[in-house]
């Protein structure tokens, strides 16, 4: 049987997937890098996957103001070449998205159908690459998530338990609210869609999917939550001082609402994510055992 092919081999949701789809293909750099745009389609061709996983992307929200080529290379134009070949293959293609398609001034929840609006280069090549990626395969999934974190690599988790450790004091935005969602939860999740597609492709799974964790929470509140847990564990618990955005500038703007209403992944593939509090706590507990 063809394998399953999961791209993003060293990010954290790629990683997730791997541990969870072990007969799976996984690249990443530099067997496989969207800088290299036309070694791509002869890769998928030596492949031949049945089923396209796109966890890569130029996820350095900040840089990608600097770098906006490379941004478009990672998050449009690569993914349009990946639903190509799916396209011409008559597979299927999830691609992985995220809350920065959004403008953040909505009052609720973003759902699938509200318009899109991205403040920085990173939102807009993401925006580009769901077009892109929708126009070209007729079975494409596109599944935009939040806040992604997990017990390694690069992540806000990770970074408030490594800075408690030295510093007594914090400063953290609590204007910018948005859904935490565990890599492994979102693998999970994607692993339950992949199921469902190979029983049988339905016209209703391609479009647009919002996937987070359940609940929402300010920057603010997850870190004092993290501490509040990682405290169980003897770990040392700073002050934390609410700031607003406009105290912590960046080159990039953020939304200050990035809530995503998953119910449609609920209607349609009767998936939920868990509540973050809920699996933030194992993650909290696998780092503090790392030492």
């Amino acid at each position: 049987m063809n394998p399953v092919l999961i791209l993003g081999g060293s990010g954290q949701v790629a990683r997730a997937l791997a541990a969870r789809l072990p007969q799976a293909v996984v690249l990443g750099r530099p067997a496989f890098d969207f800088d290299r745009l036309d070694e791509i389609p002869a890769l998928l061709a030596r492949i031949a996957p049945r089923l396209i996983i796109n966890a890569a992307a130029y996820t350095a929200v900040d840089k990608a103001e600097s770098e906006p080529e490379a941004s478009d290379r990672a998050n449009h134009l690569g993914p349009k070449l990946l639903a190509e070949h799916a396209a011409q293959a008559g597979i299927a293609l999830i691609h992985i998205s995220t809350d920065y398609v959004f403008d953040g001034t909505k009052t609720a929840p973003y759902v699938e159908t509200d318009p899109t609006g991205p403040t920085g280069i990173y939102g807009a090549t993401k925006r580009a690459g769901e077009h892109a990626v929708l126009a070209a395969c007729k079975r494409a999934i596109v599944l935009r998530t939040a806040w992604v974190y997990d017990a390694t690599g690069r992540n806000f988790v990770r970074t408030m338990l490594s800075v408690a450790q030295t510093r007594p004091s914090l400063r953290v935005v609590a204007d910018q609210i948005g859904n935490p969602t565990h890599a492994g939860a979102l693998a999970d999740a994607i692993v339950a869609m992949a199921t469902r597609i190979e029983a049988g492709w339905r016209d209703e799974f391609a479009g647009v999917f919002h996937a987070a964790g359940a609940g929402a929470v300010s920057w603010h509140g997850f870190a004092l939550e993290i501490f509040r847990q990682g405290a169980l564990h003897g770990r040392a618990v700073p002050e934390v001082a609410a700031i607003t955005t406009a105290e912590y500038p960046t080159p990039a703007k953020r939304p200050a609402n990035s809530r995503l209403d998953c119910g449609k992944l609920a209607r349609v593939f009767g998936i939920t994510l868990p509540a973050w509090q809920d699996s933030l706590a194992p993650v909290v507990a696998e780092i503090c055992a790392q030492g």
